[in-house]
């Protein structure tokens, strides 16, 4: 059903989850609502995202989860305590998309992928009477604060909105639609923008070519690694240029700091994490009884061949103490020399501070103006902690577009015991 002639327009520019879960909140309210893309179809992003599994959330407890958010943190609770991951789960219930709890604790649609989940959800959207402008590019305003578009013959239109939303993403992955071409446009309105820096992405390694030749593309499983006082346990995949991978992503952010300043980095590797330094050290004295080192240590110490050659790595030889190899095993050193491209990361460090929008997330400088999702400065590692922010701030940015225009909100959810609160 589409609204009446008579409602309030509203423009959502970018058709990601954050686009299109404020479209979703404003077409429930009876608002007009045109999602405007630069790109030819939606959700490419999210699209991207479900190849390998559509990570929607994660399970656990409420603060645990919300401390992934760091510095960030503080503005985004009251965002996603208003849309908790039961929430999320509620929702994607809602479009048949039935989600489950896999073994690390992340929240995936039964399906594992995004596309059925897309697809429901854009029938919905049509029911609501949003609208779709595609291949429209923002340009930003013109002297009468209209907003400006680029249009797919070439020219360029205005258009004339009582609120907008801005959910243009970061700048990762820029070929799916996300380019960070809007922060200038800020810029020039006075709205502060910190730099675009990638997120959860891999490193570069000077690697041997002994790594290169014989070890590319092979994982590191059952890890652990450690950083400037944090360690996190998972897996890594050893690539031509460097390492990256869940582990990895999860430090990324210390180590891509560490870089920036220092111009590398150090990062300690434990090959054995099950295995206490002690007890490694105790199976490392027995004789080798004519072994080569591969092969002691793979029935030794349980090393595959990776693991071995990553503690030659930058050694002139191994220590022949049993204690001082153990040592070695659960901290080996890597040194990390460089940062995987911002337009291969999987997500965007920087954009738009919370301190350049009041608790509505709308513009203090453009009135009427809200932004959500990526484009705004926090970042968190993967495991759904992205998909989580960016829904709720597209529906935080939504109904502060509804209390600008003095419209009643609308339930996303019907109230249930899935929605559950955390105060």
């Amino acid at each position: 059903m589409s609204p009446p002639a008579s409602s309030p327009h509203v423009a959502v520019i970018g058709g990601g989850p954050a686009g299109l879960m404020a479209a979703e909140i404003l077409g429930r309210a009876g608002v007009a609502v045109t999602v405007y893309d630069r790109m030819p179809s939606l959700g490419r992003k999210l699209l991207m995202a479900g190849r390998g599994g559509l990570n929607l959330t994660h399970s656990e407890d409420f603060s645990s989860f919300i401390a992934r958010y760091a510095e960030a943190a503080p503005a985004l609770r009251p965002l996603i305590e208003a849309f908790t991951p039961d929430d999320l789960r509620a929702w994607s219930r809602g479009l048949g998309q039935e989600t489950f709890v896999g073994s690390s604790g992340r929240v995936f649609p039964k399906a594992f992928k995004a596309s059925p989940l897309l697809r429901a959800w854009l029938r919905r959207l049509d029911g609501l009477g949003v609208r779709f402008a595609l291949r429209h590019r923002w340009e930003g305003w013109d002297p009468e604060g209209r907003l400006v578009f680029s249009t797919p013959d070439g020219g360029r239109t205005t258009v004339e909105a009582d609120a907008a939303i801005l959910a243009l993403g970061g700048a990762s992955w820029p070929r799916l639609g996300s380019d960070g071409a809007w922060a200038p446009l800020l810029e020039a309105q006075g709205v502060a923008t910190a730099p675009l820096r990638p997120a959860n992405m891999g490193f570069t390694v000077e690697w041997s070519e002994a790594i290169r030749s014989r070890f590319e593309g092979e994982p590191l499983k059952r890890i652990a690694l450690a950083f400037e006082g944090r360690r996190v346990r998972g897996e890594a995949i050893v690539t031509a240029a460097g390492i990256e991978g869940g582990a990895i992503y999860a430090l990324s952010a210390p180590l891509r700091d560490a870089i920036l300043r220092d111009g590398h980095a150090t990062l300690r590797i434990d090959l054995r994490p099950d295995l206490p330094v002690e007890a490694l050290a105790k199976r490392l004295s027995q004789p080798r009884r004519g072994q080569s080192l591969s092969t002691f240590l793979r029935k030794a110490a349980g090393l595959p061949p990776l693991a071995v050659a990553l503690l030659r790595e930058g050694q002139t030889e191994l220590p022949a103490d049993a204690s001082a190899l153990a040592e070695l095993i659960k901290a080996a050193p890597l040194t990390l020399t460089g940062l995987q491209p911002l337009e291969r990361a999987i997500s965007t460090a920087g954009g738009l501070p919370f301190a350049e929008l009041d608790e509505t997330l709308m513009l203090r400088r453009r009135p009427g103006t809200f932004a959500a999702g990526e484009m705004l400065d926090w970042e968190a590692p993967t495991g759904g902690y992205l998909l989580q922010a960016s829904f709720a701030t597209g529906i935080a940015a939504a109904r502060g577009a509804l209390r600008y225009l003095r419209i009643p909100d609308a339930a996303l959810t019907p109230p249930g015991p899935s929605a559950t609160r955390h105060p």
